[in-house]
């Protein structure tokens, strides 16, 4: 089988889990707490931080993971579970390798960015 249809699959089925864990822990974040904050949005991201942190942690100390279980953890879990967890995971990278300056460029063009493009399309659905 072709290697990018292998892997996209791998990507698929991961995230497939992870999006349905975001929905159940948001939602059961949710319920219990029974208040305006997006609470299960809150703990969902920062939970896929935890997840993505560990994994990149133990691979970091020598622990052994195959490509594909790499992939399917990281890209497909935890990018259906979050996608904010690879979003802090690239600052961390940025912040120890390139530098303090980038990491906070890249996450403060992020934010402004994400929520202009945010309001434009609300913006634009308003006026059609």
């Amino acid at each position: 089988m072709n290697p990018l249809i292998t892997n996209l699959m791998i990507v698929g089925a991961g995230s497939c889990l992870g999006g349905m864990a975001r929905y159940a822990v948001s939602r059961a974040v949710q319920s219990v707490c029974n208040c305006t904050f997006p609470w299960g949005t809150f703990i969902v991201n920062v939970l896929g931080c935890l997840i993505i942190g560990l994994i990149f942690g133990f691979i970091d100390r020598g622990y052994q993971l195959s490509a594909e279980m790499r992939l399917f953890l990281t890209v497909g879990v935890c990018g259906g579970f979050t996608t904010f967890s690879t979003f802090m995971n690239e600052n961390y990278l940025l912040f120890t390798g390139s530098g303090h300056l980038t990491a906070l460029l890249y996450i403060l063009s992020s934010v402004v960015a994400g929520f202009l493009m945010l309001y434009l399309a609300y913006y634009i659905t308003r006026v059609l």
